[in-house]
């Protein structure tokens, strides 16, 4: 029998074609760090997404919103900035005090019609001794008012050349027409002026000053005059104390405090100026 031709396969048959080498693709590193973003666009990003929570109705969590504080803080302390804490309160501001004018300036006049109806309330006003608010000074042959040298005008002698004496009750009523009781101590009348009448009885000396209290011509009591004025400073700002008709060292304070501003001499009494001054001369 013939043989049959043995097919010879051709060497593309039956044989894969090699591949085309593939260049290997870069695997991500593990735990590789991903490139930081800057805080701009960080704190950029908290606001977008808050921005977007406020369209729908929603408020930012809380821990967003303490992120992005520490975002601007942090921000702030590179540009040299330091941010106030949170919830840190403002400092208070500095308010002047209400009713007394402030220093170096000019305080209003007191209202002529308001000075009349206080005075009219204290026609009958009788002043009580308070040694234990407003304590009585003690009686010095040497004493003399300081500062009263330098204090320039004839309105301001009784006080330049005043010197306590100390004398008996009939010495007083041979030399004054009028003594009388008044807030615990003896007070004689004197050309528009009331002086302590020291030894006139020497279990009535409350004295809580010890100079003239300048009255005017009216010759009105001196506890009624300290009352006036003590009524008149009060309501102007100055005076906070009781009005008792006695001249304790708040109201010569607020005294001086008033004749500072407009320009008085600063004497701390009831002179012939300060009365004037307030209306009441």
């Amino acid at each position: 029998m013939a043989q049959q031709p043995v097919e010879q396969q051709s060497p593309s048959k039956g044989k894969r074609a090699p591949e085309k080498t593939r260049a290997p693709q870069a695997q991500p590193r593990p735990n590789a760090a991903k490139p930081k973003e800057s805080p701009s666009k960080q704190t950029g990003a908290i606001k977008e997404r808050a921005g977007a929570r406020a369209q729908k109705g929603e408020t930012t969590p809380k821990h967003a919103k303490a992120a992005l504080g520490a975002k601007q803080q942090r921000q702030e302390r590179r540009k040299g900035m330091k941010a106030p804490p949170t919830n840190a309160k403002a400092p208070p501001r500095a308010t002047p005090a209400t009713g007394a004018a402030s220093a170096g300036t000019r305080a209003k006049k007191p209202d002529p019609q308001q000075v009349q109806q206080m005075k009219s309330q204290h026609a009958s006003f009788h002043a009580e001794p308070k040694p234990q608010q407003v304590p009585a000074v003690t009686f010095n042959q040497n004493y003399r008012i300081q500062g009263s040298e330098q204090w320039q005008g004839p309105q301001y002698e009784v006080f330049r050349s005043y010197h306590p004496e100390r004398h008996d009750g009939g010495w007083y009523r041979s030399h004054y027409r009028r003594v009388e009781l008044i807030g615990g101590g003896y007070y004689y009348w004197n050309n528009g002026y009331w002086y302590p009448a020291w030894g006139y009885n020497p279990s009535a000396e409350y004295y809580p000053y010890d100079g003239p209290i300048y009255a005017g011509h009216s010759a009105e009591p001196p506890d009624k005059v300290i009352a006036d004025v003590q009524a008149v400073l009060q309501q102007m700002g100055y005076y906070r104390g009781d009005v008792d008709g006695l001249l304790g060292p708040l109201t010569r304070e607020a005294l001086g405090a008033y004749q500072a501003d407009q320009g008085l001499t600063t004497t701390a009494a009831i002179d012939e100026p300060t009365l004037d001054s307030l209306g009441m001369g």
